[in-house]
């Protein structure tokens, strides 16, 4: 995302809350003393107006959208099929801890990210891009990917193939991509996945997670830009955890994906 809704925001929340603040202290007082003196009612211009009018508005939008929860648009089929693209999901922003907005200083702490959680994050390569993907490797655990099979502190996350399926994200021809979709255990967290029987974008991968960084997957295996090709996700670039489906739109049949409405995460 390169528009900062957040900043822009908060700056709106602050010039309408400064104007505000002026003219219940002081203009509002002038304006009606200088109605009395020509027997006039006194008239509020539109500047002051407005910013009255929006400011407890747009600090109610800061304040759910920075502290309780935000809409996320999924792009890229990165995590299908659990998460589609063209979905419009919902991120629980205190589920790692309440963070200023702009300056995304974590004020209270509330828990850690757990292996599986799908979370969104501001990209390591590019502060001003978020990215959604699933946590494979916590601080200390030791990831392994290979030959399209993930272990996590020796422990592999078994797979279950439930058949042939397609991948939606176009190809750069124009087509879609054949490939198997599987059931996944992750740790106890079962969840599909989808595999090409060959090739793939990203190859294996034999890491230690550092202290204060996060291993990121998607779900899509062989049609995702994610830890194994940029590496890790610092602990301070989490945003907080994806949840809930509330709209989804298929861009190639140009239609609303109504079975996915409501589809928890």
């Amino acid at each position: 995302m390169n528009f900062d809704f957040a900043f822009y925001l908060t700056m709106a929340v602050i010039l309408t809350g400064l104007i505000s603040l002026l003219d219940i202290a002081w203009l509002s007082r002038r304006r009606a003393a200088k109605a009395a003196d020509v027997a006039q009612a006194p008239t509020m211009p539109k500047l002051i107006e407005y910013s009255r009018s929006f400011f407890p508005v747009l600090l109610i939008v800061l304040v759910i959208r920075s502290f309780i929860f935000q809409p996320y648009h999924v792009p890229t089929g990165s995590l299908e099929p659990t998460v589609m693209p063209g979905d419009l999901i919902a991120v629980q922003q205190y589920a790692y801890g309440l963070r200023l907005p702009v300056i995304n200083k974590k004020i209270i702490n509330i828990s850690e990210p757990k292996i599986g959680d799908i979370v969104v994050f501001r990209a390591p390569f590019d502060s001003k891009m978020d990215l959604v993907k699933r946590v494979v490797g916590t601080p200390g655990d030791h990831v392994v990917y290979k030959d399209k099979v993930l272990y996590v502190n020796g422990i592999e996350a078994t797979q279950t193939l439930i058949g042939p399926a397609v991948d939606e994200e176009p190809a750069a021809d124009g087509g879609n991509r054949p490939v198997l979709k599987k059931s996944e255990d992750l740790n106890g967290v079962v969840h599909d996945i989808l595999v090409m029987p060959e090739g793939g974008l990203t190859g294996d991968v034999d890491v230690t997670v550092p202290e204060g960084q996060y291993f990121m997957m998607g779900d899509n295996r062989d049609n995702s830009g994610d830890s194994r090709s940029w590496g890790f996700a610092p602990q301070e670039n989490l945003i907080g955890r994806a949840f809930w489906v509330f709209m989804s739109w298929d861009s190639e049949q140009h239609r609303i994906r109504f079975q996915r409405i409501g589809t928890t995460i």
